[in-house]
């Protein structure tokens, strides 16, 4: 596996590892969004306005991370690439860049909770989903460097 920052040029299969890993996790939200959108989404708002890493197996993007400072807005790996360290290698590039970090993610997703949970995140805030776009029950954590 290769770490490297994203670009532009990502953005097509960026959003490819996005829907996968959202549509397996998530499959009562999938169709949410078309190709396209995450395509835009990706050139037009996460690249451009984060840090923005790419985990690789020789040249094919199987997860990506995008932080800001104090935030985690993306963390997404292909599902068939779970459970092999690499959403933890893609962690570790944020939380060596900020000692500060908050997330969100949905309440249903166990998998991302444990995950999240077992790399020292502490949830501090659950709401009923009725101010995020999918109306989905989710739950903030907080990561502080020791």
């Amino acid at each position: 596996m290769k770490l490297r920052a994203l670009e532009l040029d990502d953005a097509k299969e960026a959003a490819r590892v996005l829907r996968a890993s959202f549509d397996e996790r998530l499959p009562w939200l999938a169709g949410l969004h078309t190709p396209d959108e995450d395509v835009r989404f990706f050139r037009h708002q996460v690249l451009p306005g984060s840090q923005a890493y790419g985990a690789f197996d020789d040249v094919r993007l199987i997860g990506i991370i995008a932080f800001r400072e104090g935030w985690i807005d993306h963390l997404y790996v292909l599902p068939n690439a779970q459970r092999r360290g690499i959403g933890a290698a893609l962690l570790a590039v944020a939380t060596s860049a900020w000692p500060d970090l908050s997330l969100w993610t949905f309440q249903r997703n166990v998998g991302a909770r444990n995950f999240y949970e077992r790399h020292g995140f502490i949830a501090v805030e659950e709401t009923d989903g009725s101010l995020n776009e999918e109306k989905e029950p989710d739950v903030r954590y907080r990561w502080r460097r020791p």
